[in-house]
């Protein structure tokens, strides 16, 4: 169902495809837009276990777009170094594949909020914690991605490094 990638050489392992998306900060999501047009978007993300969580407000394209056509794909660049006398840039990328879903239950809502609360801002107090959730509640929507693929790439550059240093 998912196209395999085309180098295989550059070609990011599952554990180092997750550590990218530990790493990452900000993602952007791709959706089936108006018109027929793709549209993406930058946004923060936690990812668990096959899972990816992001929040929105309750109206807006991305949302309309989700509730349409529940299939996005989610990209994160985990470097993009230029190097002009190469013409190149050493890139590493992971994105995934998934279907969404907005979440309904008020446990699971929470449970998601939770995990971005504390992937951004961990050294925070419990209480702030809370009644920061307790006062945003209402205003969001959290969407849910069950990862279907995931898959990684970077530079040929990066790869020969890496290889360069394990010898």
């Amino acid at each position: 169902m998912f196209r395999d990638m085309r180098r295989k050489d550059q070609v990011l392992s599952r554990e180092e495809c997750l550590a990218v998306l530990d790493r990452g900060t900000s993602g952007v999501l791709a959706v089936h837009g108006d018109d027929g047009y793709p549209y993406a978007v930058p946004l923060s993300y936690a990812y668990e276990d096959g899972k990816l969580w992001f929040h929105c407000a309750r109206t807006g394209h991305k949302l309309d777009a989700i509730l349409r056509d529940p299939k996005v794909t989610f990209c994160v660049v985990d470097r993009d170094q230029v190097v002009p006398l190469e013409y190149t840039t050493y890139f590493r990328s992971v994105i995934l594949f998934g279907k969404a879903r907005v979440l309904e239950d008020p446990a699971e809502v929470r449970a998601a909020l939770e995990k971005l609360a504390l992937r951004y801002a961990p050294e925070d107090s419990e209480a702030h914690r809370e009644a920061i959730l307790e006062r945003e509640l209402p205003a969001v929507v959290v969407v849910e991605v069950a990862v279907e693929h995931l898959s990684g790439k970077e530079a040929i550059e990066l790869v020969r490094s890496r290889h360069a240093l394990e010898l």
